[in-house]
């Protein structure tokens, strides 16, 4: 066999230069140390409006409740005063139903009444 004439790719004389691997990436923002401190800080703030919030929630809670407790003799007085209106109403309707059944009175408890005692059953299902 013939030698072939192909010749072999080999490095320079002297060798190729040095390979950079190393990462090369400028610094951007801050340390970690500071941004923690920065995260600490934040919180504390926020501790600190909510805390501030929470007293004056309160504040206006109690305002509230006191506001209720002066306006409760008025609210209670109209409120009797209703129940006294429906009552009076139910004793005239009353005397104007029961006009006719001997022996009733309004306004008074009629269970001692013959009347009364004599009730009929009604069987229910029968």
């Amino acid at each position: 066999m013939a030698a072939s004439k192909v010749k072999q790719d080999m490095a320079p004389p002297g060798g190729y230069g040095p390979v950079d691997y190393k990462r090369n990436l400028p610094r951007r923002g801050y340390s970690g140390y500071a941004m923690f401190a920065f995260g600490i800080g934040m919180s504390m703030f926020g501790y600190w409006v909510i805390g501030k919030w929470n007293r004056e929630r309160r504040r206006l809670h109690i305002e509230d409740l006191e506001a209720r407790l002066a306006l409760l003799p008025l609210f209670q007085a109209e409120a009797d005063r209703r129940t006294l209106r429906v009552l009076r109403k139910n004793l005239e309707e009353e005397a104007i139903i029961m006009k006719d059944v001997p022996g009733w009175k309004v306004k008074t408890w009629n269970i001692n009444n013959k009347s009364c005692r004599e009730q009929k059953c009604i069987k229910l299902g029968a």
